[in-house]
């Protein structure tokens, strides 16, 4: 599984290298959106993809008892939706937010079970879904380099928090359940190109999230849950943004 998703990785990184090789050819004399840069406020639609997982720890319940005998995080894939806000700072200096930022995302744990409850659907390997629904309001800061022809590469660092509409904290107690907050918070870092086209700017953009809040809402009576202690959300993303 990390092998696949370490050569998604590189192909993402290798597409989003190539495409702005096409804005090294163009003479100074077709230069696109002169004055876009000097514009203070920029608005765009943002549309991406993510892989996610959650970044676990075991509570020693998990070494006290043989019910559940190993327990994986799965990654998976979801999509992004934002619209974003960019207030100019300077010459190279930008600051970003996204007030509309919905992220869909099915992250999972599988366990390998010593004694499964068959009745209840359970197998040898089960695998526990949890589908998430976030809004998401980031603040970044921007530093670009500065402007080649129709080419701009550009570096991003900021803080985000999160709402999950799907967190399931107050949830009845149910074996196949794993509580979760509904409130997150992190950082994020990432890398991102501006590609001048005549009507509009496209960014391709590669980011990397860490979610530092301790998302598990522990159940002790539940052995999906009493064997993990701490939950942290980890997510890769790639996007494209149209200003």
């Amino acid at each position: 599984m990390q092998y696949l998703l370490r050569r998604k990785i590189t192909g993402i990184i290798i597409a989003i290298v190539a495409v702005p090789s096409v804005a090294f050819t163009q003479t100074f004399e077709n230069l696109n959106q002169v004055d876009h840069d000097e514009k203070n406020l920029h608005f765009g639609i943002n549309v991406g993809m993510n892989r996610s997982h959650y970044n676990f720890t075991h509570h020693p319940r998990f070494l006290q008892y043989d019910s559940v005998m190993v327990v994986e995080s799965i990654n998976s894939t979801g999509i992004n939706l934002a619209w974003l806000v960019n207030k100019r700072l300077s010459d190279h200096f930008d600051l970003r937010t996204f007030p509309l930022n919905l992220t869909f995302t099915e992250k999972a744990f599988e366990y390998y079970l010593k004694y499964p409850n068959r009745p209840a659907g359970e197998d040898t390997i089960s695998i526990r879904k949890i589908q998430g629904i976030t809004l998401a309001l980031p603040l970044q800061i921007k530093f670009s380099s500065d402007r080649i022809n129709n080419f701009k590469v550009y570096m991003l660092a900021g803080g985000k928090v999160e709402y999950d509409l799907a967190a399931n904290k107050g949830a009845k107690n149910a074996e196949n359940l794993m509580k979760l907050k509904k409130i997150d918070y992190g950082i994020e870092a990432g890398i991102g190109f501006h590609i001048y086209f005549p009507v509009f700017v496209l960014t391709p953009e590669l980011k990397l999230g860490w979610g530092l809040n301790n998302m598990h809402e522990r159940d002790k009576d539940l052995k999906f849950s009493n064997v993990i202690d701490k939950i942290n959300a980890r997510t890769i993303s790639f996007s494209l943004t149209v200003e």
